[in-house]
Protein backbone atom coordinates (compact mmCIF):
# COMPACT_ATOMS: atom_id res chain seq x y z
CA UNK A 1 0.00 0.00 0.00
CA UNK A 2 1.08 3.56 -0.94
CA UNK A 3 1.21 6.41 1.17
CA UNK A 4 -1.94 7.36 -1.71
CA UNK A 5 -3.59 4.90 -1.55
CA UNK A 6 -4.09 5.13 2.06
CA UNK A 7 -4.32 9.16 2.59
CA UNK A 8 -7.14 9.22 -0.14
CA UNK A 9 -9.72 6.77 1.44
CA UNK A 10 -8.66 7.97 4.28
CA UNK A 11 -9.95 11.54 4.03
CA UNK A 12 -13.42 10.62 2.02
CA UNK A 13 -14.12 8.01 4.62
CA UNK A 14 -13.58 11.01 6.67
CA UNK A 15 -15.58 13.14 4.81
CA UNK A 16 -18.16 11.04 4.61
CA UNK A 17 -18.41 10.16 8.44
CA UNK A 18 -18.94 14.38 8.91
CA UNK A 19 -21.45 15.15 6.29
CA UNK A 20 -23.48 12.43 6.20
CA UNK A 21 -25.64 13.02 9.14
CA UNK A 22 -25.72 17.10 8.67
CA UNK A 23 -28.02 18.43 6.22
CA UNK A 24 -25.24 18.93 3.31
CA UNK A 25 -24.86 16.25 0.95
CA UNK A 26 -21.99 13.38 1.88
CA UNK A 27 -22.63 11.92 -1.40
CA UNK A 28 -22.41 15.54 -3.25
CA UNK A 29 -19.05 16.35 -1.17
CA UNK A 30 -17.86 12.87 -1.69
CA UNK A 31 -18.19 12.75 -5.53
CA UNK A 32 -16.92 16.47 -5.84
CA UNK A 33 -14.06 15.78 -3.73
CA UNK A 34 -13.13 12.56 -6.02
CA UNK A 35 -13.76 14.57 -9.22
CA UNK A 36 -10.80 17.64 -8.08
CA UNK A 37 -9.02 14.63 -6.47
CA UNK A 38 -9.08 12.29 -9.50
CA UNK A 39 -10.66 9.32 -7.57
CA UNK A 40 -12.89 7.26 -9.06
CA UNK A 41 -13.87 3.43 -7.84
CA UNK A 42 -15.36 1.14 -10.19
CA UNK A 43 -19.30 1.54 -10.48
CA UNK A 44 -18.64 3.71 -7.60
CA UNK A 45 -18.35 1.39 -5.21
CA UNK A 46 -15.95 3.11 -2.63
CA UNK A 47 -18.33 5.55 -2.38
CA UNK A 48 -21.46 3.75 -1.92
CA UNK A 49 -19.94 0.76 0.74
CA UNK A 50 -18.23 3.39 3.12
CA UNK A 51 -21.76 4.85 4.00
CA UNK A 52 -21.84 1.38 5.96
CA UNK A 53 -19.95 2.86 8.50
CA UNK A 54 -22.06 6.02 9.06
CA UNK A 55 -24.78 3.35 9.38
CA UNK A 56 -22.87 1.15 12.46
CA UNK A 57 -21.83 4.09 13.76
CA UNK A 58 -25.81 5.16 14.21
CA UNK A 59 -26.05 1.44 15.47
CA UNK A 60 -23.92 1.63 17.93
CA UNK A 61 -24.99 4.84 19.28
CA UNK A 62 -28.98 4.07 19.34
CA UNK A 63 -28.62 0.37 19.95
CA UNK A 64 -30.20 0.30 23.36
CA UNK A 65 -33.12 2.56 21.89
CA UNK A 66 -33.37 0.45 18.99
CA UNK A 67 -33.43 -2.76 21.04
CA UNK A 68 -36.10 -2.07 23.41
CA UNK A 69 -38.84 -0.86 20.52
CA UNK A 70 -37.97 -4.29 18.70
CA UNK A 71 -38.73 -6.46 22.28
CA UNK A 72 -41.70 -3.97 22.94
CA UNK A 73 -43.11 -3.87 19.61
CA UNK A 74 -44.94 -7.55 20.40
CA UNK A 75 -46.85 -5.77 23.04
CA UNK A 76 -46.61 -1.99 22.60
CA UNK A 77 -48.38 0.23 19.86
CA UNK A 78 -46.41 3.32 20.32
CA UNK A 79 -43.70 0.70 19.21
CA UNK A 80 -45.28 -0.75 16.44
CA UNK A 81 -46.43 2.55 15.35
CA UNK A 82 -43.39 3.90 15.34
CA UNK A 83 -41.15 0.83 13.42
CA UNK A 84 -44.08 1.33 10.74
CA UNK A 85 -43.52 4.99 10.70
CA UNK A 86 -39.81 4.57 9.94
CA UNK A 87 -40.62 1.90 6.81
CA UNK A 88 -43.62 3.51 5.56
CA UNK A 89 -41.04 6.45 5.42
CA UNK A 90 -38.44 4.38 3.45
CA UNK A 91 -41.04 3.04 0.93
CA UNK A 92 -41.13 5.99 -1.54
CA UNK A 93 -37.24 6.34 -1.80
CA UNK A 94 -36.92 2.33 -2.13
CA UNK A 95 -39.37 2.58 -5.42
CA UNK A 96 -37.74 5.21 -6.67
CA UNK A 97 -34.44 4.54 -5.90
CA UNK A 98 -34.71 0.71 -8.00
CA UNK A 99 -36.48 2.06 -10.83
CA UNK A 100 -34.47 5.07 -11.18
CA UNK A 101 -30.90 3.53 -10.36
CA UNK A 102 -29.19 3.37 -13.81
CA UNK A 103 -30.29 7.19 -14.18
CA UNK A 104 -28.72 8.13 -11.05
CA UNK A 105 -25.25 6.02 -11.22
CA UNK A 106 -24.52 6.73 -14.88
CA UNK A 107 -25.76 10.51 -15.38
CA UNK A 108 -26.50 11.98 -12.02
CA UNK A 109 -23.31 11.04 -10.26
CA UNK A 110 -21.22 12.14 -13.29
CA UNK A 111 -22.35 15.85 -13.24
CA UNK A 112 -20.44 17.85 -10.61
CA UNK A 113 -22.37 21.18 -12.34
CA UNK A 114 -25.52 20.06 -11.63
CA UNK A 115 -23.82 18.75 -7.93
CA UNK A 116 -22.50 22.16 -7.17
CA UNK A 117 -26.01 24.11 -8.46
CA UNK A 118 -27.84 21.56 -6.02
CA UNK A 119 -25.74 22.33 -2.97
CA UNK A 120 -26.88 26.13 -3.55
CA UNK A 121 -30.58 25.85 -4.39
CA UNK A 122 -30.65 23.13 -1.40
CA UNK A 123 -28.34 25.72 1.17
CA UNK A 124 -31.08 28.55 0.37
CA UNK A 125 -34.44 26.13 1.11
CA UNK A 126 -32.61 25.16 4.63
CA UNK A 127 -31.89 28.77 5.25
CA UNK A 128 -35.58 29.46 4.51
CA UNK A 129 -36.85 26.62 6.26
CA UNK A 130 -34.64 27.34 9.64
CA UNK A 131 -35.56 30.51 9.62
CA UNK A 132 -40.11 29.94 8.75
CA UNK A 133 -40.25 26.74 10.07
CA UNK A 134 -44.23 26.91 11.65
CA UNK A 135 -44.46 26.34 15.48
CA UNK A 136 -43.05 22.94 15.89
CA UNK A 137 -46.20 20.17 16.99
CA UNK A 138 -43.95 17.09 17.56
CA UNK A 139 -40.47 17.28 19.33
CA UNK A 140 -40.48 13.47 19.79
CA UNK A 141 -39.33 11.53 16.75
CA UNK A 142 -40.51 8.24 18.00
CA UNK A 143 -43.90 9.45 18.10
CA UNK A 144 -44.92 10.92 14.38
CA UNK A 145 -48.17 10.07 13.22
CA UNK A 146 -47.62 7.68 9.96
CA UNK A 147 -48.64 10.48 7.34
CA UNK A 148 -46.56 12.64 8.87
CA UNK A 149 -43.59 10.27 8.41
CA UNK A 150 -44.83 9.57 5.02
CA UNK A 151 -44.87 13.02 3.62
CA UNK A 152 -40.87 12.97 4.98
CA UNK A 153 -39.95 9.33 3.26
CA UNK A 154 -41.63 11.60 0.12
CA UNK A 155 -39.18 14.79 0.64
CA UNK A 156 -36.65 11.53 0.76
CA UNK A 157 -37.33 11.02 -2.70
CA UNK A 158 -35.24 14.29 -4.02
CA UNK A 159 -32.26 13.07 -2.19
CA UNK A 160 -31.80 10.91 -5.38
CA UNK A 161 -30.32 14.03 -6.94
CA UNK A 162 -26.59 14.21 -5.61
CA UNK A 163 -26.05 17.19 -4.05
CA UNK A 164 -29.53 18.00 -2.63
CA UNK A 165 -29.07 15.57 0.79
CA UNK A 166 -30.61 12.59 2.11
CA UNK A 167 -30.63 14.42 5.61
CA UNK A 168 -31.28 17.49 4.44
CA UNK A 169 -34.72 16.72 2.50
CA UNK A 170 -35.42 14.81 5.44
CA UNK A 171 -35.05 17.50 7.94
CA UNK A 172 -36.65 20.37 5.81
CA UNK A 173 -39.57 18.06 5.60
CA UNK A 174 -39.60 17.43 8.86
CA UNK A 175 -39.68 21.21 9.68
CA UNK A 176 -42.18 22.20 7.24
CA UNK A 177 -44.75 19.94 8.85
CA UNK A 178 -44.19 20.99 12.44
CA UNK A 179 -41.55 18.44 13.49
CA UNK A 180 -39.26 20.60 16.32
CA UNK A 181 -35.72 20.81 14.90
CA UNK A 182 -34.36 18.31 17.51
CA UNK A 183 -36.73 15.71 16.48
CA UNK A 184 -36.25 16.08 12.78
CA UNK A 185 -32.65 15.78 12.69
CA UNK A 186 -33.24 12.33 14.80
CA UNK A 187 -35.96 11.09 12.80
CA UNK A 188 -33.83 11.27 9.63
CA UNK A 189 -31.20 9.43 11.87
CA UNK A 190 -33.73 6.59 12.00
CA UNK A 191 -34.72 7.10 8.46
CA UNK A 192 -31.20 6.57 7.06
CA UNK A 193 -31.01 3.30 8.64
CA UNK A 194 -33.28 1.28 6.35
CA UNK A 195 -32.38 3.66 3.43
CA UNK A 196 -28.70 3.82 3.27
CA UNK A 197 -28.30 -0.44 4.19
CA UNK A 198 -30.91 -1.09 1.43
CA UNK A 199 -29.44 1.16 -0.91
CA UNK A 200 -26.05 -0.41 -0.61
CA UNK A 201 -27.05 -3.89 -0.77
CA UNK A 202 -29.04 -2.90 -4.10
CA UNK A 203 -26.09 -1.14 -5.29
CA UNK A 204 -23.67 -3.90 -4.29
CA UNK A 205 -26.12 -6.25 -6.55
CA UNK A 206 -25.95 -3.96 -9.31
CA UNK A 207 -22.68 -3.41 -9.78
CA UNK A 208 -21.71 -7.44 -8.77
CA UNK A 209 -19.79 -7.51 -12.07
CA UNK A 210 -17.54 -4.98 -11.61
CA UNK A 211 -16.93 -5.21 -8.35
CA UNK A 212 -13.09 -4.42 -7.44
CA UNK A 213 -11.92 -6.55 -5.04
CA UNK A 214 -8.49 -5.12 -5.10
CA UNK A 215 -9.53 -2.00 -3.36
CA UNK A 216 -10.80 -3.89 -0.25
CA UNK A 217 -8.14 -2.19 1.60
CA UNK A 218 -9.47 1.31 0.64
CA UNK A 219 -12.68 0.43 1.40
CA UNK A 220 -11.67 -0.72 4.74
CA UNK A 221 -9.83 2.69 5.26
CA UNK A 222 -12.65 4.56 4.94
CA UNK A 223 -15.43 2.35 6.36
CA UNK A 224 -13.08 2.94 9.42
CA UNK A 225 -13.00 6.23 9.00
CA UNK A 226 -16.32 7.25 8.25
CA UNK A 227 -17.52 5.35 11.60
CA UNK A 228 -15.30 6.58 13.75
CA UNK A 229 -16.07 10.33 12.22
CA UNK A 230 -20.08 9.54 12.42
CA UNK A 231 -19.63 8.81 15.72
CA UNK A 232 -18.56 11.89 16.84
CA UNK A 233 -20.86 13.91 14.44
CA UNK A 234 -24.40 12.19 16.05
CA UNK A 235 -23.03 13.01 19.22
CA UNK A 236 -22.26 16.79 18.73
CA UNK A 237 -25.26 17.20 16.40
CA UNK A 238 -28.92 16.86 18.49
CA UNK A 239 -27.17 19.21 20.96
CA UNK A 240 -26.28 21.90 18.26
CA UNK A 241 -29.49 21.90 16.53
CA UNK A 242 -31.37 22.25 19.35
CA UNK A 243 -29.54 25.67 20.22
CA UNK A 244 -28.34 26.85 16.88
CA UNK A 245 -30.82 25.47 14.53
CA UNK A 246 -29.63 24.91 10.42
CA UNK A 247 -27.99 27.97 9.78
CA UNK A 248 -24.21 26.96 9.58
CA UNK A 249 -25.25 24.16 7.05
CA UNK A 250 -27.56 26.15 4.61
CA UNK A 251 -24.63 28.96 4.47
CA UNK A 252 -22.01 26.22 4.19
CA UNK A 253 -23.89 24.36 0.82
CA UNK A 254 -24.13 27.94 -0.68
CA UNK A 255 -20.10 28.32 -0.16
CA UNK A 256 -19.16 24.82 -0.99
CA UNK A 257 -21.33 25.09 -4.43
CA UNK A 258 -20.37 28.59 -5.51
CA UNK A 259 -16.75 27.24 -4.99
CA UNK A 260 -17.08 23.85 -6.38
CA UNK A 261 -18.79 25.86 -9.65
CA UNK A 262 -16.12 28.24 -10.06
CA UNK A 263 -13.54 25.65 -9.96
CA UNK A 264 -15.28 23.78 -12.76
CA UNK A 265 -15.30 26.67 -14.92
CA UNK A 266 -11.32 27.74 -14.38
CA UNK A 267 -10.31 24.07 -15.23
Amino acid sequence: MTGETILLPLLLGLLEGLTEFIPVSSTGHLLIAGHFLGFESAGRTFEVVIQLGAVLALLTLYFTQLWGVLRAAPHDPAARRFVAAVLIAFLPAAVIGVLAHDLIKTVLFETPALIAVMLVLGGVVLLFADRMAPTPRYEDATQLPIKTALAIGMFQVLAMVPGVSRSGATIVGGLSMGVGKRAAAEFSFFLSMPTMAGAVAYDLFKNRDVLDLTAIHEIAIGFAMAFVAGVVVVKWLLGYVSRHGYALFGWWRIIIGLLTLAGLFMV
